[in-house]
Formats: structure tokens, C-alpha cells, sequence
């Protein structure tokens, strides 16, 4: 299992701290050390990396979506989800009633999803009416499950009463499709498309309050969320980016040898040409776009620390606001982590001195959760 560590952690998590339940053993262009700590397993997920993982080494299923009724990982069958069997949603109607609360479970029903993403939510048990909702996506090589294992985002939805939706890329790599057209057009079709479908069948047969509804990932999923955000504007109020690329940077969905230029820190544009590729998926759209958080450390081996410049350019030229911050605030949220902002706050960008690809730390997921006001 040896090969470059760039490869072998291209879009997935490459973990700084025991926080996480995976992290890199092997893969093409490996050259790290392929022993896993006590109690994990080195599991071959593709033919770019492997990942230390817990259990007995065997790897997490793909997951394909299909018609039976909703399941959850580790639960019986249960009811099928669809806007049929929903009751409509009240002002005193607590949000997904027929979706058990404290586990992940599957949706099998919940409009067009032209390349079968999988959607699994989980509600807590102290869920609200007009409550929130949080898509979470996770990063190449990862699953739906492991994401809802390997970060925060869960205890803070039990602790503040907000929905999550987790999604999980369809194709074999489990890297999700933030390249095609079609997924970086508005209504275009591919994994965009299913996970927008998710969102709106969240709003419509749930009752989730449309004005909290956020979208964040890492890596891979994290240039998802630039992907909705921008070809999905008016689903979302904002998005957290960890560790990821701008909207159209990278040509291929999958980790390459040698690596993208928009990986390796070449592909440098102006503002105005950054915003053009958002502008381009959503021809005519005058609404309004998210907010967004741009998360990267200054050592992530993965993807180049000018990425995360690049990703400012983009947005503030969205937002027509300049690229000067208004504000700088140092160990922000926490130590050797750089805030700065931008307009009127319609974007943050944190930069974390000597961190690396995995991320969210501990620490930052609620900071986004807080800024989003969840």
C-alpha cells in the first residue's frame, strides 16, 4: 500500500488528532506509514488510498439507492419516507414525524436523483417545529456513516435541535461529481441535482424552516458545498467550506497523477473570472447567494493553500464586496487559526497556521454551527 501522500489523501481526511475514526494507511503514490493504531484496520477503499478504519478491516459497503423502504445502518427496516406518507407539515408540527429520532436512517423516496446519491438524515430527539436543517457531506473515500461518526456535527444536533441530512456520493470512488456540467448547472442533473432534490422534499413535506437550512463537507464534499451553494443559491443561507477548492477549479472528480493544477496551487484566476463559473451554472438567477465560511490549513499536503485565496476571490466577487478584509482577528477560533472578514460579513475565511487536510478540528465545526446560527 505505498504511493504520494498527496494521492493518498487526495479529498479525504488525512486526520490530525484522535477525533476521527479514520485515517490514511496506504494508497497509489503512498509513502506514509501503513501501520494503523490499536484497534483500527487498514482498509483498501480504491486504488488511490486506504484508511485506517475500526471493526475488522472489511470496507464499509457502497451505498445504492434504491426503492425498498429507508434503513439504518445498524436497525431493522423501517417505514418508507415519501411525500405520501408524511402528514403536512404545521406551525406546531414537530419537523420529519415518521423518521425515528437518535439513529441514521435511509430515504428511499424524495424526488429526482438522476445518479442515485444516497440521503440518510438523522433528527434528534429534542427536534423543534421550523426547525433547521444541516446537509453534511463527506469527503472522497468516506461514506455517509463514517462522516456521521467522525465529527461533531451530530452532538451539536443533539445539543440545539437541528436536522441533518447526510449525503453519500454514488460512484465507486465515493468521491462526489463537483466537475460535469450537469452538476454545476442549477437543474442540470447528476449528484447536485439529488442532493438539491433532498433539501427541497426537507421543506416541503418536513416543515425544516427554509431561512435555516445550511450546507457544509471536507475535501471532496467540501467542494461539493461550493458546488450547491452556487448552483442552488436560494436553498441555502450559507455554507462552510473545509479543505476544499472553488466552484469549477478542478477538472476530474477523482484523485490524478500528476496532480490537478487546481490541487497543486496553479490554477490562479481573477475575481471576476471566479465568479463567472459560479454565474455560468445558474444563467439569469439575480437572487440572493449564501454566505460562506472558507476553512484551510497553511500545511494541508493535499490541496494548496492558494486554493484557499482563490475560493476568497470567487466569493466576494459574488457578493460584490472587496477582497480587503473589514476585520482580522488572530487564534480565531482557537489557537493558530486566522479570521478575517469580508463585506459586511457575507464571508469569513479562516486560515490555520500548520494545519493540515483534516479538518473540521475540534473547535471549529461550532464555530460554523454558531455563524449559522443554528
Amino acid at each position: 500500500m505505498h504511493t504520494s501522500q498527496r494521492l493518498s489523501g487526495f479529498f479525504g481526511l488525512l486526520s490530525q488528532s484522535t477525533a476521527y475514526l479514520f485515517t490514511d494507511s496506504g494508497g497509489q503514490g503512498y509513502s506514509g506509514s501503513t501501520q494503523c493504531d490499536a484497534g483500527l484496520a487498514c482498509v483498501v477503499l480504491n486504488q488511490w488510498y486506504s484508511q485506517c478504519q475500526t471493526g475488522s478491516g472489511t470496507p464499509v459497503p457502497p451505498v445504492i439507492s434504491t426503492s425498498v423502504p429507508p434503513v439504518t445502518p445498524t436497525q431493522p427496516p423501517l417505514p418508507p419516507v415519501s411525500s405520501s406518507t408524511v402528514a403536512p407539515p404545521t406551525a406546531t408540527t414537530p419537523p420529519a414525524a415518521n423518521i425515528p429520532a437518535g439513529q441514521l436512517t435511509r430515504l428511499s423516496s424524495f424526488g429526482s436523483n438522476p445518479s442515485n446519491v444516497g440521503i440518510f438524515v438523522y433528527k434528534p430527539a429534542n427536534v423543534r417545529p421550523g426547525a433547521g436543517l444541516l446537509v453534511a457531506l463527506h469527503p472522497c473515500g468516506g461514506t455517509a456513516q463514517q462522516y456521521f461518526s467522525s465529527n461533531a456535527f451530530r452532538s451539536l444536533s443533539d445539543q440545539r435541535g437541528f436536522i441533518v441530512l447526510y449525503g453519500q456520493a454514488p460512484n465507486n470512488s465515493n468521491c462526489w461529481d463537483i466537475a460535469g456540467n450537469a452538476t454545476k448547472t442549477h437543474n442540470g442533473g447528476s449528484d447536485s441535482l439529488g442532493v438539491a432534490s433532498a433539501v427541497r422534499f426537507a421543506i416541503s413535506d418536513w416543515g425544516i424552516n427554509p431561512d435555516k437550512v445550511f450546507v457544509t463537507g471536507t475535501s471532496s464534499g467540501a467542494m461539493m458545498t461550493n458546488v450547491m451553494a452556487g448552483a442552488y443559491p436560494e436553498l441555502f443561507k450559507a455554507g462552510a467550506v473545509f479543505a476544499g477548492t472553488g466552484f469549477g477549479c478542478l477538472v476530474t472528480n477523482a484523485p490524478s497523477f500528476p496532480p490537478d493544477p487546481c490541487a497543486a496551487g496553479n490554477k490562479v484566476l481573477s475575481a471576476r473570472e471566479w465568479g463567472n463559473l459560479i454565474r455560468a451554472g445558474y444563467p439569469g438567477y439575480t437572487g440572493a447567494f449564501p454566505k460562506m465560511q472558507i476553512w484551510h490549513g497553511t500545511s494541508d499536503p493535499v490541496l494548496n493553500i492558494v486554493n484557499f485565496q482563490e475560493q476568497v476571490k470567487q466569493w466576494t466577487d459574488i457578493h460584490g464586496i472587496s477582497q480587503t478584509p473589514t476585520s482580522t482577528s488572530n487564534n480565531t477560533p482557537k489557537s493558530g487559526w486566522t479570521k478575517t472578514v469580508y463585506g459586511t460579513g457575507q464571508l469569513e475565511a479562516f486560515r490555520g497556521q500548520g494545519a493540515g487536510h483534516g479538518l473540521p478540528e475540534s473547535g471549529t465545526e461550532v464555530a460554523a454551527i454558531d455563524w449559522f446560527g443554528l
